[in-house]
């Protein structure tokens, strides 16, 4: 039994902690009109360096990967040419998301949107959007060789009706009202990465689910902050949930908690950063240099010129050591060591 079933046959006792997830979602929605109606240029900025970073992130986390001095040429050129076969997944993902934001209405959760849109994050390759033929464990592998099978998916034989009755069962979740939507949104997620319905890409492929998901139902927040990003910085969490979450899974004997909590709080996380972006008053500046900033005031402690460069993703190494340069002038970081191995900090 899927989560989005298990919901239409209990009586559903939300834990107090997801309860407090969506009271503060629900007031970040009443407000994102008014985050909405600010500076129009602050707001494009926000949108491109969003659609390039949740590119970027969303890849990374499955081991896909773009040299950052070509981040630009691959995401924001008309026509890109690619050197390898991660660079045209990281613009095909980027494809995939810029038709959820130009028609996210006219989408339908529907296996033909699911398939179109991990096609589209999977370029040039023989079985984008068409469902796994053979079956295979999730199998985490260890530093020292050792491996262990982390979650059995649904067979491949199995899978179309899977997915049949999953997608079925979000509509009637959101007609009948089984639950809130945003826990639904989670649950649908959480299904999707448990019936695993395709060869590879399917992490990817449930984060677009999931910013669809998201648009439909009026939380727009992944427009401006990228969603995979912040995903990424939690990726730990991620997988410890997602692991949690799935145990007992086929059986209807899991507990979704976990996993639906892990989700609203990388929502809260985005509207948090999104209000802090749009309500910050200061004198004006370049889009860059702030994309730099805001890359710097995540981190939590030491950290390169390689990681700023690789948290800015179309920012060049040049603009980043200016960037650090004026803020060590400031005396709000400052730098340890020599070279490109050279650590900075905050100050204080």
């Amino acid at each position: 039994m899927n989560t989005l079933r298990f919901f239409s046959t209990q009586n559903l006792s939300v834990p107090a902690s997801t309860s407090w997830y969506l009271a503060d979602l629900g007031e970040f929605r009443g407000k994102q009109a008014l985050y909405t109606q600010q500076s129009p240029q602050r707001l494009k900025t926000l949108r491109e360096h969003a659609l390039i970073e949740s590119a970027v992130s969303s890849n990374r986390i499955e081991g896909v990967s773009v040299d950052p001095s070509r981040v630009r040429d691959v995401l924001v050129a008309p026509k890109p040419l690619f050197r390898d076969r991660d660079e045209e997944e990281v613009r095909g993902y980027r494809d995939a998301l810029q038709r959820i934001h130009e028609g996210a209405t006219n989408m339908p959760v529907n296996e033909a949107t699911l398939c179109g849109l991990h096609g589209l994050a999977r370029g040039q390759i023989w079985d984008a959007g068409k469902y796994k033929e053979k079956d295979g464990d999730i199998i985490e592998r260890y530093p020292d060789g050792r491996e262990r099978v982390r979650f059995r998916p649904v067979s491949a034989a199995d899978t179309p009706v899977a997915m049949a009755k999953l997608v079925a069962d979000w509509q009637l979740c959101l007609d009948q009202r089984w639950v809130h939507p945003l826990i639904a949104m989670a649950a649908f997620n959480l299904d999707f990465l448990c019936i695993h319905p395709f060869r590879d890409g399917n992490g990817r492929a449930s984060r677009l689910a999931l910013l669809l998901q998201c648009y439909q139902s009026g939380y727009e927040v992944g427009r401006y902050i990228s969603l995979e990003r912040l995903i990424e910085e939690n990726k730990e969490r991620y997988y410890e949930t997602l692991e949690h979450s799935s145990q007992g899974w086929h059986e209807g004997r899991h507990d979704p908690w976990p996993y639906i909590n892990y989700l609203l709080s990388i929502l809260k996380l985005a509207y948090r950063e999104f209000s802090e972006r749009v309500g910050e008053i200061k004198a004006p500046r370049g889009a860059k240099t702030d994309q730099v900033l805001a890359a710097i005031n995540r981190f939590a402690g030491e950290f390169t010129v390689a990681q700023v460069e690789q948290a800015c993703p179309g920012v060049s190494r040049d603009m980043v050591r200016n960037v650090l340069r004026a803020q060590q002038a400031a005396g709000i970081i400052e730098c340890q060591g020599r070279g490109p191995a050279a650590r900075w900090k905050k100050k204080g």
